[in-house]
């Protein structure tokens, strides 16, 4: 069966897991990082990194916010891995566009 195929936005970087959290989450239900962070058992750098962007979202810390937040860690998985696609194919996409396909 066809896996779903999502499309990278073209015009501009995906948003990061930080700023949904940030922007969806923390604003709207009017929490501090530092409150959420000692909810979700993470040491409050961890989750202020994430929110600045200077770490990424690792599998630990999306199931962590899932359950805190009553959703699916696969959601800010799959945040994450926009990013990381949107990051590789500017860094990549020059090196590897001479290649020729395989099958």
């Amino acid at each position: 069966m066809p896996t779903k195929t999502h499309r990278l936005p073209t015009h501009r970087r995906p948003t990061t897991p930080g700023e949904m959290l940030r922007e969806e989450f923390l604003v709207p239900l009017g929490l501090t990082q530092a409150e959420v962070a000692r909810r979700i058992a993470v040491p409050p750098n961890r989750l202020s990194e994430v929110i600045s962007g200077k770490r990424t979202m690792t599998a630990d810390t999306a199931l962590r916010l899932g359950r805190a937040f009553g959703m699916s860690p696969q959601f800010w998985m799959d945040l994450q891995t926009q990013v990381d696609l949107w990051d590789a194919e500017r860094k990549t996409i020059p090196a590897i566009e001479s290649f020729q396909k395989i099958a």
